[in-house]
């Protein structure tokens, strides 16, 4: 009964959405090889995000920093894009992932997003910069200085925006076209 009330390993359970490999607990720290973290958003897409590794203080359930960071989520037109980040921190209790510089997101239909410091509301499917964002697509790049991703993928948002386009991939619209 005694090692009932003082087992720190109880607060596990408070976790249910990860899933790892080989545990290790030191202290009041517990680290994970290749933990993954599955579920769906509030419009039923599905995500996982694995990782190397990952560390989570027991007095501290809900938050998760997690390390070599490789996620997968479906976009609302169900392209998928796919996510990288050398480190990040997971709250379970509110679904926020905060992702660290130097993070790379790639969609299948051929944008190549690259920013610092994102938080993504997986729930919500929303994602938040404050920082500087580049995004290289086919018709050229764009620069700017903050990025709100909202209503799952359907709109996004840039603030003070620099944009190049490729001369040879831009088409102007025909004179002879009367569009109504």
């Amino acid at each position: 009964l005694l090692w009932t009330w003082f087992n720190p390993l109880r607060m596990l359970a408070a976790v249910p959405d990860i899933v790892a490999g080989d545990s290790v607990v030191s202290g009041t720290k517990i680290t994970m090889q290749q933990p993954k973290i599955t579920g769906f958003t509030k419009d039923s897409r599905p995500y996982q995000f694995t990782a190397k590794a990952a560390a989570q203080e027991l007095t501290r359930p809900d938050l998760v920093e997690l390390h070599d960071l490789n996620g997968k989520f479906q976009m609302r037109d169900s392209n998928t894009a796919n996510v990288t980040s050398p480190s990040g921190t997971y709250n379970s209790k509110q679904e926020m992932l905060q992702l660290g510089q130097h993070t790379v997101v790639i969609s299948s239909n051929g944008y190549h997003v690259v920013l610092d410091d994102a938080l993504i509301d997986i729930r919500n499917a929303t994602l938040t910069t404050e920082r500087p964002v580049h995004v290289e697509m086919n018709e050229g790049q764009l620069d700017a200085q903050r990025m709100d991703i909202l209503q799952s993928g359907a709109v996004i948002r840039f603030d003070g925006v620099k944009m190049t386009l490729k001369g040879d991939q831009f088409v102007p619209p025909q004179q002879g076209n009367k569009q109504q």
